[in-house]
């Protein structure tokens, strides 16, 4: 079977971000002014289908990986599903009880929650054996994935449809913006500490 690198896994998942962006821009809007019930339910679905791609391209890149990168990613995913759920029962609690009211729309922060505890336990367990991972050389630098997929959310805000609501557009620029500032500093960073090592 033919190895599946971590570059081709970040090229594919950058990719599928992209649709996932264009998609929440352009077709998940469409929802709402549509009359028929199945065409609905499948402009609905429909961002969550580049979601399931990049889980089938994430299930495809543990199980090419050897001993030690699988252990990183079982540490990170259980990491995962125990924040992810800690919080899910405090929400729930809460909103049982009033405190704070809750409809179904913030289970679309369920992903994402769970993705960045994926990615902040991996890195911090992949440190602590020692490396970013165990072919590096092929990855595509970390600076360079926060600015592609900044640069995306950007492009796609920029592009966006007419009749956005100014709250989710504020929110999208927002969010590129914030990713793409994530790359520039880590990019610095990266830079200053190479400059440290070799004045």
């Amino acid at each position: 079977m033919r190895r599946f690198s971590q570059k081709q896994y970040e090229w594919r998942v950058l990719a599928a971000m992209g649709v996932y962006s264009a998609f929440l821009l352009y077709i998940w809007p469409m929802v709402r002014n549509t009359g028929s019930y199945p065409l609905k339910v499948l402009l609905g679905v429909a961002p969550a289908l580049p979601v399931i791609y990049v889980l089938g391209q994430l299930a495809r890149r543990i199980r090419a990986s050897d001993e030690l990168e699988q252990r990183t990613h079982l540490i990170a995913l259980g990491v995962a599903m125990g924040v992810v759920g800690a919080l899910s029962l405090a929400g729930g609690f809460l909103s049982i009880s009033g405190v704070v009211k809750l409809d179904g729309s913030i289970l679309i922060w369920v992903f994402p929650v769970m993705m960045f505890s994926y990615g902040a336990t991996r890195w911090r367990v992949l440190r602590n054996y020692g490396g970013p991972s165990c072919d590096d050389e092929l990855s595509i630098w970390p600076w360079l994935r926060f600015l592609l997929v900044g640069g995306v959310v950007l492009l796609m805000a920029a592009l966006h449809p007419q009749g956005l609501e100014g709250y989710r557009l504020g929110f999208i620029y927002g969010t590129g913006a914030g990713i793409f500032l994530v790359g520039l500093v880590v990019a610095l960073r990266q830079w200053l500490k190479r400059r440290a090592r070799h004045p």
